[in-house]
């Protein structure tokens, strides 16, 4: 079970240009667990509270968001805990873990940018990079076992189990880029050439095709950001003001699954909304 409370506050600012916003919000979420299996810590019935403050500068000059032909938006965002450990005499290598982890402690950063160029008529070319890392304050506390990323399918999210990130990359299965509980660190990039087959405002409809790559690492010291897995796929959007968008992806992954020696192939992939 989950409990959250979220009190935010955002403001247009006008330098450098009248495109940037600031957005400001406190967060409050207890993780309740029962039978709850990981192999991040010791107990299956107990409790974790998240308490965080999160600020996002945001640019955002893109004017149709259903079909841009140009503009760009980027993100930047850090999240913060009290680095309770860091104020505290208690000797965490010792402690328990429903104790280490009754309140979380870390700092998680993320970037993302985007740009659309019309290259002919309504040809566009989108281009996408993104970033995350979580860390922790103490080492004798480590990262935390929630709000980690996982890598790889559709990146619908829907329910949030634990606080977790998905992070989409078509031509593989989902969540099968990272460790089964996550990482704390990836990066994905994303090239895409869409062309309209209908560009009616109640029935927007266009065909695409992209070239992706990103991987996901446990480590800082191991992060490497041009070995990733590649993939390239075809790919239809449909706009219906219903239901916003809906797409259907066929995405061909060219390397190994972590854990297979087997490429990934083909994958099918269903989305909703605006998730790649």
């Amino acid at each position: 079970k989950i409990i959250g409370l979220s009190i935010g506050l955002g403001k247009r600012v006008k330098w450098p240009d009248d495109y940037f916003t600031i957005q400001n919000s406190f967060n409050i979420n207890r993780y309740q667990l029962e039978d709850y299996q990981t192999s991040l810590f010791d107990f299956s019935d107990g409790y974790s509270n998240n308490i965080n403050y999160s600020i996002s500068i945001n640019r955002n000059s893109v004017f149709n968001p259903i079909y841009p032909r140009y503009g760009s938006r980027f993100t930047i965002n850090l999240e913060l805990t009290p680095p309770y450990s860091l104020f505290s005499d208690k000797d965490y290598s010792t402690m328990g873990d429903q104790e280490k982890f009754k309140f979380l402690e870390y700092k998680k950063f993320k970037a993302k940018g985007t740009w659309f160029n019309a290259l002919l008529g309504d040809l566009v070319l989108k281009t996408h990079f993104e970033f995350g890392f979580l860390s922790a304050y103490n080492k004798e506390v480590g990262i935390p076992p929630f709000e980690r990323f996982f890598v790889g399918g559709d990146g619908l999210s829907g329910y949030s189990l634990d606080g977790r990130e998905l992070i989409s990359l078509r031509g593989y299965p989902n969540s099968s880029l990272s460790e089964n509980d996550g990482a704390p660190l990836y990066s994905k990039y994303n090239l895409e050439l869409r062309y309209p087959i209908s560009l009616n405002p109640n029935s927007t409809i266009y065909m695409l095709c992209f070239a992706e790559a990103g991987n996901a690492w446990m480590d800082i010291n191991d992060f490497k950001p041009f070995e990733v897995k590649r993939s390239l796929g075809l790919g239809l959007r449909i706009f219906m003001p219903m239901f916003g968008i809906l797409g259907v992806d066929f995405g061909h992954g060219f390397d190994n699954i972590p854990g297979s020696n087997v490429k990934s192939g083909w994958q099918t992939h269903f989305t909703i909304g605006q998730q790649f």
